[in-house]
Order: structure tokens, then sequence, then C-alpha cells
């Protein structure tokens, strides 16, 4: 089992998960963030004052998967999520040890 997590435009994020979905991905998390990578940020001017705005609002999408859905999943982030410009995001992959669904009790993919 992997979790996949996903830094993405705000914008990017209806497509995404409407792609995700289509792959058989039912459950997902998203949480609104802000950060910055090679993008850095820009300057604004607000009444009259310029100041800089270091952190970015992004789009922060964690999803478990079983493993031999990893591929298909990076695959439709990546091409969904792809504008070509600086800023696009993130894809981080790490091992899941174990699951428990609460409910249930079933554990590792039966709880997925």
């Amino acid at each position: 089992m992997k979790f996949v997590t996903a830094i993405l435009r705000p914008h990017k994020l209806d497509d995404v998960k409407d792609a995700l979905y289509k792959l058989g991905i039912s459950g997902i998390t998203v949480t609104e963030v802000k950060g910055f990578g090679r993008q850095a940020g820009h300057t604004e001017v607000y009444r009259g004052t310029e100041y800089r705005v270091d952190f970015l609002p992004k789009i922060k999408l964690e999803v478990a998967i079983r493993t031999s859905k990893l591929d298909r999943v990076i695959d439709v982030i990546t091409s969904v999520a792809n504008s070509g410009k600086v800023g696009d995001g993130k894809i981080f992959v790490t091992p899941i040890e174990k699951v428990i669904r609460i409910r249930t009790g079933e554990a590792n993919q039966d709880a997925l």
C-alpha cells in the first residue's frame, strides 16, 4: 500500500479528482495549504506599498492506494495537473505500514 500526497494548483483540483474517480479511487482528502518552491512567490502593490507574497495558495491532495495502482495514479495526476509552468506542484509517495477502518475493524487492503 502507498500513500500519495500531491501539491497542486487550486484550479486543477476538480479535474484531478474526476480523473482519479474514473480510475476507481473514491476516497481522497483535500486540504488548502500555502507554500512555495521554485515559484518563490511574487510582489504585489497595495495602496502604494509594494510587498512580497512568499506563500502561494495550493491544494494538498492525499490518497491511500494499493501498490498496483500507483503508476496509474501518478500518471493521471501528472497529466491532468501539468500546465508546463513553474508551480504545477509535486507528488510524494510513501509506504503505508498499516491501515484500519475504524467502523468495521478491517485492516490493510480490505480497509482501502
